[in-house]
C-alpha cells in the first residue's frame, strides 16, 4: 500500500535566531516529508525572509501567514496542508533525523489516528540540566495510555483535527493538551512512540521557568485543567506552612518536613545521575542545590497563575461560551 502524503506544519513568530536550525532537521529528515508549511505570525524580525530564503533554494516549503497566537496559528498551517497526515512541530527545537518516519509509522500502518512523540532536553549550563531533570521525565516513566501529546512532537489524520474542530484558539497556552483531551474523548485511536525525538534547550534562567509555568498554569484556570492536581497542590503547601511554624514548638516536625522535601526531590536527582554521569562531586552538588528551588518557584508560579486563568474565565461570558463549544463540539462528534 502506497503511504499517505504528510504535511509538517509549524507556526513561528520572531524565530530569526533558530529558524534555520528547524528547518534543516526537517530537511533532514529519513522519511522526508510531501511539505512544509511555515505558518508567520506577525514576525518583526527576518524570520519570513529566512523562510522565503529556503523556498528560493527549491526546498518543498510553503509560507503562509496568519493567527494572533500559537492555536490559530496551528490552525492557519494546518489549513493551507494538503496532505492527509499532518505532523506537527514548534520553533526552539530540532528534529530527530527520524522523527517524522517514527511520529507517522502507526497512522500509516492504520494503527492509530494520533500518535505523540517525546522530547529530549539539551541544557547547556548546571542550571538548565537541573531544570530539566526536575520537570522533563524520562520515555521509560511515560504511562502511554495516559500520555498526553505536546504541539511540538505530535501527529494525526486531519480528518481527526477537523471533527473536533481545529485548535482552540481561546486558548493562549496549553492549547495541545486540550485539544487531545477533545481527540481522546470523540473516540479516536492514541499512541505513544517515545522514539520520534525533538531536541529543545530548556529555559536559561530561573526568571524565565517562572513566567512560563505560571503561564501554563493560567492556560489550566481558563480550561479548566486538572483542579483536583491544581488543589493539591495548595492543600500541601498549607500544611507545609503549618507544620514549619509548628516546629518552633515541636522541633521534631523537622524530621517530616525533612522527609516530605527529600521525596519531594528524589525523583530529579535520579534522573540528574542518569542523564550526568560524568559530573563530579562538586558539580552534581551545585546542580543538586538548583533542584528544591526549582521545585518551590516552579510551585508558586503555578499557584499564582490558575486562580488568574480561572478569574479571567469567570469574568468573560464570551471565554466561557468558547471553552463550552469547543467541548460539546468534541462531544458531538463522538457521536455523530
Amino acid at each position: 500500500m502506497d503511504a499517505l502524503p504528510v504535511s509538517l506544519v509549524c507556526t513561528v513568530r520572531d524565530e530569526a535566531d533558530n529558524i534555520a536550525e528547524l528547518l534543516d532537521s526537517m530537511l533532514a529528515q529519513s522519511r522526508l516529508p510531501d511539505e512544509i508549511v511555515i505558518n508567520d505570525c506577525n514576525s518583526r524580525d527576518a524570520t519570513p525572509a529566512i523562510v522565503e530564503r529556503y523556498i528560493a533554494a527549491g526546498h518543498p516549503i510553503r509560507l503562509v501567514h496568519g493567527g494572533h497566537n500559537i492555536p490559530s496559528g496551528r490552525n492557519n498551517a494546518i489549513r493551507h496542508a494538503r496532505g492527509p497526515l499532518i505532523a506537527c512541530t514548534d520553533a526552539g527545537l530540532t528534529l530527530d533525523r527520524e522523527w517524522l518516519e517514527r511520529i507517522t509509522a502507526p497512522l500509516q500502518r492504520g494503527d492509530a489516528d494520533m500518535v505523540g512523540g517525546f522530547f529530549t532536553p539539551a541544557p547547556r549550563s548546571h542550571f538548565e540540566l537541573a531544570l530539566a531533570a526536575t520537570n522533563y521525565r524520562d520515555a521509560a516513566e511515560i504511562v502511554p495510555a495516559k500520555f498526553l501529546p505536546f504541539g511540538q512532537s505530535v501527529a494525526f489524520r486531519k480528518q481527526v483535527w477537523e471533527a473536533v474542530g481545529d485548535y482552540p484558539e481561546w486558548a493562549s497556552h496549553c492549547e495541545d493538551i486540550v485539544f487531545d483531551l477533545a481527540v481522546q474523548q470523540a473516540g479516536a485511536r492514541c499512541a505513544f512512540e517515545p522514539g520520534a525525538l525533538v531536541s529543545f534547550r530548556p529555559r536559561a534562567s530561573l526568571g524565565a521557568f517562572a513566567r512560563q509555568y505560571f503561564l501554563y498554569a493560567r492556560g489550566d484556570g481558563v480550561a479548566g485543567l486538572w483542579p483536583r492536581r491544581h488543589a493539591l497542590r495548595y492543600g500541601v503547601y498549607a500544611v507545609g506552612t503549618m507544620l514549619t511554624f509548628a516546629a518552633r514548638r515541636r522541633p521534631w516536625l523537622v524530621l517530616a518536613l525533612l522527609a516530605g522535601s527529600l521525596a519531594y526531590t528524589r525523583k530529579p536527582v535520579q534522573r540528574l545521575r542518569r542523564r550526568a554521569p560524568a559530573l563530579d562531586a562538586g558539580e552534581l552538588i551545585h546542580t543538586v542545590a538548583y533542584i528544591p528551588l526549582i521545585r518551590v518557584v516552579g510551585d508558586i508560579a503555578k499557584m499564582l497563575g490558575y486562580p488568574v486563568g480561572r478569574w479571567r474565565w469567570l469574568r468573560s461570558p464570551a471565554l466561557r461560551r468558547a471553552v463550552a463549544t469547543y467541548r460539546n463540539r468534541a462531544n458531538s462528534s463522538q457521536h455523530g
